[in-house]
């Protein structure tokens, strides 16, 4: 008779052999997260600020990459934005799609509000291809709407990536963060190959040594370094996912200094 646990063993190798790949394929300088959470957050806005409409919202994530909804990816999702409303009470439920739960499913990083005055909420949350609640979300923030700014809705729109960390000129200690974000472009996973999708590209160039170029392929938007000491030069790409090498987007370079441990 044939052992129904007989495969057990098979499959825990070829576990461990995958962890062992990734393992290797990652660079020694990327690390974990240090709090080892997963969330969203609002890259440009603080709670309490004054804002006039239309204005830009750009969205931040740690811990997850981004995938559009075309088809189903492994530990990936896309942003929704909830205006005026609380966190879902069901989170074993789709989002639905209203003026108050906007859909961001084709990987976008940002949205442009146009708000009535007055005070709105405005919370992030991150979803799996089907818009079901995966558990990863930002804390409330609460903008004040003071009026009209006079400009349209289509003088906001952008086409380019940035550095949002670390700032030029700055000194970090490591581990360090390393924030992107992408206007005008959707980002997600290699798996999906649609138009005007990419994932985004670190070159890292240390004063003393060679470049260090990492491949954030999983849709991520933030990436944990703990470099050796010194000088660096960091700049960024958006690769296209549909013809692969093709740099649809770059930023110069951004010069900081890493302090020793």
């Amino acid at each position: 008779m044939k052992n129904k646990y007989s495969a057990r063993p098979l499959i825990l190798i070829s576990a461990l052999l995958m962890a062992t790949t990734a393992a290797e394929a990652r660079h020694p300088w990327v690390t974990d997260n240090p709090r080892l959470d997963k969330n969203a957050w609002f890259s440009n806005l603080e709670s309490g600020a004054e804002v006039q409409s239309p204005f830009v919202a750009k969205f931040g994530l740690t811990g997850i990459g981004i995938a559009s909804i075309k088809k189903p990816v492994a530990s990936t999702g896309h942003h929704h934005l909830l205006i005026d409303r609380g966190l879902p009470l069901n989170f074993t439920e789709p989002l639905p799609f209203n003026d108050q739960y906007i859909h961001f499913g084709k990987g976008q990083m940002e949205a442009i509000l146009d708000l009535p005055p007055g005070k709105h909420s405005l919370r992030l949350v991150f979803a799996d291809h089907r818009h079901i609640p995966n558990f990863v979300y930002s804390d409330e923030l609460v903008v004040n709407v003071t009026g009209s700014s006079g400009k349209t809705i289509d003088s906001l729109k952008r086409t380019e990536i940035s550095l949002l960390s670390p700032r030029s000129a700055s000194r970090i200690s490591p581990p360090f963060a390393v924030a992107m974000h992408a206007a005008g472009y959707n980002v997600s996973h290699t798996e999906i190959t649609e138009p005007d999708t990419g994932h985004f590209r670190l070159r890292l160039a240390p004063a003393k040594g060679d470049e260090v170029v990492i491949d954030l392929t999983g849709g991520e938007t933030e990436v944990w370094l703990n470099p050796p000491a010194g000088s660096y030069s960091a700049s960024l790409e958006m690769l296209s996912n549909s013809a692969p090498g093709t740099v649809m987007a770059k930023t110069a370079p951004v010069r900081f200094e890493v302090k020793p441990r």
